[in-house]
């Protein structure tokens, strides 16, 4: 279903044309409309980011500047950053504005990513996705902070400490934009850890007990993603796998409290009938006469059914009554004694008695396989073959297994 109809279907209090479809009965928007109103909002995401960066390319090279300032700390005297690259002086500027562009757009980016689906979300979907957007946002930002205040001082300070001697440091500003950039996009990433947390508990996905459970793969688990995501140097390692730890106990405790709740009727019927269900299939007034049988107040189970409603005679012809304890037994004792009599085995049938003319032709046969064998004592082998496959042919099975076992002494 389009977003526009599952707004009109989800939100009550919805009017005026966006309720409906454009011909206003209610139809869902065409497709090509939705695929208009994506087109429009991200031409404004780009055009967005387009004036940001108007607006900081002329400070690019200081904005450039900031950023080395953590590695040019650490530089020994004398030493500095160069470029090996012929357009590296103004790409590398480049690049690092349109990378800070997007970073300072991205509130209005969001803004306008959750304009597009907003009308297709629930009340309280759209109560839930407000304050965890609001707050992934300010987590990213918080993240590329530590990595600018906390991580690059001790990282690089490492690496300057570690330079073999007569060896001259002078990184260069392209591998050192690319560097500091997969660094800010990690630890934002990693900050975003209790954003994950609070929506696997909000969907039903997980609970905070399973997840205090599961702490010792976590630990584990973010030592690994700081080897793969930070340099190979156990410092950023350990500073981004540390907080990724602390914000993982975070948002256990933050997603306490958005578990869903069980409710607390359900699956539990009530005495009288079901609730009223417009998506119900019996109309209002009605009870599922399907459903566990009716018991007068004093659990009495000789009651007729429905005397309570109609007054009727227990004694009418062919009105329901309940069994009797007798009438009970003797009906479980015919049901025994049909499955006895199902299961027990049935005598097998006695083979007919042979006729004459069959005795006949097994004595004949039999005639047939001592002559062979008088024939193969004699040396006559190819006279007794030829008994022999007439008893093949004639002979019952037993009669062809001896036929057969002469043959292939024969044949020896």
């Amino acid at each position: 279903m389009s977003l526009a109809s599952r707004e009109s279907t989800k939100q009550q209090g919805t009017s005026g044309p966006d309720a409906f479809g454009p011909d206003g009965l209610g139809g869902e928007q065409p497709f090509i409309s939705h695929l208009v109103e994506l087109r429009d909002r991200l031409i404004r995401m780009v055009i967005a980011i387009l004036l940001v960066f108007l607006v900081l390319f002329p400070f690019a090279n200081d904005i450039y500047t900031f950023i080395a300032e953590p590695i040019r700390a650490q530089l020994p005297a004398g030493s500095q950053m160069i470029a090996t690259q012929v357009a590296s002086p103004f790409l590398t500027p480049f690049k690092l504005a349109l990378v800070v562009a997007i970073f300072v757009a991205m509130p209005y980016l969001l803004y306008q990513f959750w304009g597009f689906i907003a009308p297709g979300l629930y009340t309280h979907e759209k109560r839930l996705a407000v304050p965890l957007v609001t707050s992934s946002i300010l987590l990213f930002y918080l993240g590329m902070l530590f990595a600018y205040y906390a991580v690059f001082p001790l990282v690089f300070g490492f690496f300057s400490a570690v330079t073999p001697e007569g060896v001259a440091q002078m990184p260069d500003i392209a591998f050192y934009l690319e560097f500091v950039l997969k660094l800010f996009f990690a630890f934002g990433i990693a900050f975003e850890i209790p954003i994950a947390t609070i929506l696997l508990v909000a969907i039903g996905a997980t609970t905070p007990a399973a997840l205090k459970q599961k702490r010792p793969y976590v630990i584990v688990g973010v030592f690994v993603a700081g080897m793969l995501l930070t340099p190979p140097d156990v410092i950023s390692q350990t500073m981004l796998a540390l907080p990724m730890w602390l914000l993982f106990e975070a948002g256990i405790f933050f997603s306490r409290f958005v578990q869903p709740k069980a409710s607390e009727n359900e699956g539990v019927g009530t005495p009288d009938g079901p609730e009223d269900d417009p998506d119900s299939p019996l109309s209002a007034g009605e009870t599922d006469r399907s459903s566990t049988p009716h018991r007068s107040p004093d659990n009495d189970l000789s009651t007729i059914v429905g005397d309570e409603i109609d007054g009727g005679d227990r004694n009418e012809p062919g009105r329901y009554r309940p069994m009797t304890d007798d009438e009970m037994e003797a009906e479980l004792d015919a049901i025994e004694a049909e499955e006895l009599e199902t299961l027990a085995p049935k005598p097998a049938p006695k083979p007919a008695a042979s006729s004459t003319n069959d005795s006949m032709q097994v004595e004949l046969i039999e005639t047939l396989i001592r002559k062979a064998n008088e024939l193969r004592a004699a040396g006559e082998v190819a006279n007794a073959k030829q008994l022999l496959y007439r008893v093949l042919e004639e002979g019952n099975s037993d009669q062809r297994v001896v036929a057969r076992n002469i043959l292939v002494d024969l044949d020896r």
